[in-house]
């Protein structure tokens, strides 16, 4: 059978027909499957020596996308998660090409066959109390860019939102009368209503107040006035952990993220007793079981499940090494 459709014609039919016309895919899945094509294409133009429009599907077949796979960890040093996530566009794409080019049907097989590689999981990063009061202590409230950034992170703390939301935010979003909420646009285009603590509400204000802004303006804008990036707010976060350290110095042990905001949000709520059913539809998760991961990352539930199982007459401790001095005698 003859293939009909080049390349770049399946590729952008893939993003016009497939992505935006047929499933109204988001903006975010747009451009997560563009970047998965970019760096295929830049990988393709300097271990094929071809140019990006002269490539062919047969290109593309099992043992070059096995190294592109491979060099995406070795070389770019992404995790397994980032190499399936890409993997995961590359056979969305040849399930596509299968459908549009029978002829391809047996390569497209073989490239949905490679297999996805598994991984550690580690228990969430979140931060403790004496953490959070240190990172919002950290931003200079004498400067209009410390008042935006110690508002925003007490909102990323306390809403749980991603930092897609977060950014995505208008002031007209906001309601702070009573029954004060902020609105957002999720994952999967899901909108949710969350509600807002007293403390962030008079935080807000004072912001909105200062901002002075139209209902259209972002809620949190960089120093040009424009939407924050992803970029922005992980770069902002990170100064100020860096001061933060300074006076927690745990902090210097953990790789903290706008994410660990929302898991120190969800494991805030799960500590003070909230039922996960709650905590899904607060962060705006699809399934209840995501909810499960706080559940292995939350020692004080473990330790109080101990406590109930342990011989009624013994005192639960948690383990703590001998005194230096001690210890010094000891080895003499």
């Amino acid at each position: 059978m003859i293939i009909k459709a080049t390349f770049p014609t399946l590729l952008e039919s893939y993003f016009t027909d497939r992505l935006m016309r047929q499933r109204n895919s988001s903006p975010d899945t747009i451009a997560s499957h563009r970047d998965t094509f970019k760096l295929l294409l830049k990988f393709a133009q300097k271990h094929l020596k071809k140019e990006p429009s002269k490539l062919t599907i047969e290109d593309l077949n099992t043992p070059f996308i096995g190294s592109f796979l491979d060099h995406l960890e070795k070389e770019r040093g992404n995790v397994a998660r980032t190499r399936n996530i890409r993997l995961s566009t590359i056979r969305s794409f040849f399930k596509y090409v299968a459908l549009e080019e029978p002829a391809c049907s047996a390569l497209a097989q073989r490239i949905r066959a490679i297999p996805s590689k598994r991984y550690k999981q580690k228990p969430v990063e979140f931060l403790t109390s004496a953490e959070t009061d240190a990172l919002l202590a950290a931003p200079d409230q004498g400067t209009w860019a410390g008042r935006r950034d110690k508002t925003l992170i007490l909102f990323a703390l306390q809403t749980g939102l991603r930092v897609s939301e977060l950014v995505g935010l208008h002031c007209k979003d906001v309601e702070l009368g009573t029954g004060a909420h902020v609105r957002c646009v999720g994952k999967g285009r899901k909108e949710r209503c969350t509600p807002l603590r007293k403390e962030v509400v008079v935080i807000l204000r004072a912001w909105l107040r200062e901002r002075n802004c139209g209902s259209s303006e972002p809620l949190f804008p960089n120093a040009r006035g424009t939407q924050l990036s992803r970029d922005g707010v992980e770069y902002l976060l990170a100064k100020h952990v860096i001061t933060a350290a300074k006076r927690c110095p745990t902090l210097e042990k953990k790789k903290i993220s706008p994410h660990v905001l929302r898991h120190t949000t969800a494991m805030d709520l799960l500590q003070h007793g909230v039922d996960r059913t709650v905590i899904a539809l607060w962060l705006g998760h699809e399934k209840v079981e995501t909810t499960q991961v706080y559940l292995h990352a939350d020692m004080k539930l473990k330790e109080q499940a101990l406590n109930k199982v342990a011989p009624k007459d013994a005192k639960l401790k948690r383990f703590r090494p001998d005194n230096e001095l001690l210890e010094f005698l000891k080895n003499l």
